[in-house]
């Protein structure tokens, strides 16, 4: 992903970021699964993905989003409305895999959405949280991170 603006500098957008290349790396393996037919893999891997960005979505929703808000309300609207798409299909593989035949495919469509998304997070919302986000608004996206943690491991330091 991106390193051009020098947003991954802030702990909080490093870990986003690392989170989006997490799940960059298993929408390419639900291709695979698809590819296939593994049906049975395509939801594991969708409850992988779960578990990787329901704390990525609450950092961004509760965290980062409302800061950003005030100067680019229609953008993050669009960004939440999204996030709901995406959780509503994904959550239909939350207890094993989902009985509607048309599942694999509307997964398939809507890991197409999720990654035009992760690029427009990256690529717009995060660099422009550089300019926008005062101490205190980044102290309180880190206070959320805080909250809530995550599905992958801190790198060492």
């Amino acid at each position: 992903m991106c390193e051009y603006c020098g947003c991954q500098s802030v702990t909080t957008i490093d870990e986003l970021t690392r989170e989006h290349d997490e799940v960059v790396t298993l929408i390419s393996r639900v291709r695979d699964a698809r590819r296939d037919d593994d049906v049975e893999g395509m939801a594991e891997l969708a409850r992988r993905m779960t578990a990787v960005l329901v704390p990525h979505t609450r950092v961004e929703e509760q965290g980062l989003f409302p800061a950003m808000a005030v100067e680019f309300p229609d953008h993050i609207a669009a960004l939440e409305a999204e996030h709901r798409r995406i959780e509503a299909v994904l959550a239909e593989a939350a207890d094993g895999v989902p009985g509607d035949t048309t599942w694999p495919e509307r997964l398939l469509e809507v890991l197409a959405l999720l990654r035009d998304h992760i690029l427009k997070e990256q690529d717009g919302v995060f660099p422009a949280s550089l300019a926008t986000l005062s101490t205190e608004q980044w102290e309180g996206v880190e206070a959320v991170r805080a909250e809530v943690g995550g599905a992958l491991p801190r790198p060492a330091v």
